[in-house]
């Protein structure tokens, strides 16, 4: 007897063993969806070395922080990204408040990145790490200030220091980290207190990026200011002989050396909510806290190694004592999440 319906059932059948063997492709896909806010040519030569070891291909969308937080929530559930690659503490913090990243476990990571580096974790896991750290150093005109009156960063507001003060806008996401630092080990009132001294010192009014406090330092306008190392170390770096010369009339002062440590931020990576390949994801992640990819990540913008026991021989960075700097512990996790207190008192005191 035949069976009419058996051509179309065989047929379904196929169908379906084909939508799977798609679909399961397709999860198993060798493909790594990377949005970084990291624009180093260095880095290229890391991204390479991860798909010839893996096969994994990394297709790679670059922006600025704005940018990124901007495309994935536009994207939402439909986002391609993967792994998103932020420079700053306030900034992880920021996208982890708005439900950008997912929560991971990885033992790899557990062992290799000192826990006050990451988000704070939760029994899902943790949702950031961060992959290499820059100080937040003091610059100073040696023949104006005396490097014992810039030795800790609570000195700032000292009133010794009254119109020598430069810093770049308080709202900016590497003074927010900073702020939240110190204010976390002050307590709430002297954090204040001390926001509103600053503001008191300030030579003028906050303006320009930090490579523009170092040059205004150089050139007499200010006899104090704030930078990260890395700005320092490009200009001690730098093609041009003005930059060079710049640097060569500052001295660096890395504070809190007999007390809390000096502040660092972190470039970071987390992987994305939506992520399609995240077991790739995870295994990129722990790529960068290896050795190899560390000396990458951290010296392409003259940066600090993030993972334990991993040294960078950076000459610019060395030049300045910071192969040799006491960094503090504060968890950027919890001091991320001060943030907006943050901002409220720099309204408070003035402080644009």
């Amino acid at each position: 007897m035949k069976h009419p319906f058996r051509p179309i059932a065989t047929a379904a059948i196929a169908l379906i063993t084909a939508t799977a063997c798609v679909l399961s492709a397709q999860a198993q896909e060798k493909v790594l969806n990377l949005y970084s806010a990291r624009h180093y040519q260095t880095d290229d030569a890391m991204y390479d070395q991860f798909t010839k070891a893996t096969s994994i291909k990394i297709n790679r969308v670059d922006a600025d922080d704005a940018g990124i937080l901007a495309r994935l929530k536009a994207e939402g559930s439909a986002s391609p990204a993967d792994v998103i690659l932020l420079v700053d503490a306030a900034r992880m913090a920021l996208a982890d408040s708005q439900g950008l990243f997912q929560p991971i476990k990885s033992k790899v990571l557990d062992d290799a990145i000192p826990g006050h580096l990451r988000a704070t974790p939760t029994a899902a896991g943790v949702t950031w790490t961060g992959f290499s750290t820059r100080a937040r150093i003091v610059v100073y005109d040696p023949l104006r200030v005396k490097a014992a009156d810039v030795a800790t960063y609570e000195q700032l507001a000292d009133p010794k220091l009254k119109g020598l003060l430069c810093i770049r806008s308080g709202s900016h996401p590497y003074n927010l980290s900073l702020f939240a630092t110190v204010v976390e080990r002050l307590g709430d009132e002297k954090g204040e207190a001390w926001l509103k001294g600053m503001v008191a010192n300030m030579a003028r009014a906050p303006k320009g990026g930090d490579t523009d406090q170092i040059k205004a330092v150089a050139s007499g306008e200010c006899g104090v200011a704030v930078t990260n190392t890395y700005y320092a170390a490009r200009l001690i770096k730098s093609s041009k002989a003005e930059e060079r010369e710049a640097m060569e009339k500052v001295r660096v002062v890395f504070p809190n050396q007999g007390t809390s440590g000096t502040h660092v931020n972190v470039a970071g990576a987390a992987v994305a909510k939506h992520a399609k390949h995240r077991d790739n994801a995870i295994q990129f992640m722990e790529y960068l806290a290896s050795p190899f990819a560390q000396g990458y990540f951290a010296n392409g913008n003259h940066e600090f190694p993030a993972a334990k026991g991993v040294k960078v021989d950076n000459p610019a960075l060395k030049s300045m004592g910071g192969d040799q700097f006491k960094a503090e512990n504060i968890p950027l996790g919890v001091v991320a999440q001060n943030m907006t207190k943050i901002q409220q008192m720099l309204d408070r005191v003035g402080f644009k």
